[in-house]
């Protein structure tokens, strides 16, 4: 049995558009994408996990970029996984949706970022939406 501690979410593009896109920045650099905050009480909140969920609408628009997403909790990078993303003359457009599980964490108010950089010189790849992200705090039994 599980119990909730805490949920948020947050849309800041609800829908794929064109004119709201912007370029995921070249690494080291990062697009920061989406940010939510999550509290975990003091009393009967161990063991713990914060279930995270993220969708963002990528297209390619020059070569094969690779991105980066990562998930940060208070800065501290927690999760990450690379996409592809073709160009023209292929696929386009992608709703790339991951999910991580941050196990046992510790009673506070915690930031969770998740963030977007291309790893790929010469290539271009715009974030055009949507872009969801959602944690959800639950009290495990083990």
């Amino acid at each position: 049995m599980v119990r909730i501690l805490d949920k948020a979410a947050v849309e800041p593009l609800r829908r794929f558009n064109l004119a709201r896109s912007f370029t995921i920045r070249f690494s080291p650099a990062k697009s920061r994408l989406a940010t939510i905050r999550i509290r975990i009480p003091v009393l009967n909140a161990q063991p713990n996990r914060v279930e995270l969920v993220a969708t963002v609408g990528v297209r390619g628009v020059t070569g094969i970029a690779q991105i980066l997403f990562r998930i940060f909790r208070d800065g501290k990078e927690i999760f990450n996984t690379v996409q592809g993303i073709e160009s023209t003359g292929s696929e386009q457009n992608y709703a790339v949706t991951f999910q991580a599980i941050d196990k046992n964490v510790r009673s506070g108010s915690h930031v969770y970022t998740v963030t977007a950089e291309n790893r790929t010189a010469n290539t271009r790849a715009d974030v055009v939406g949507p872009i969801s992200f959602s944690g959800l705090a639950v009290k495990t039994n083990s």
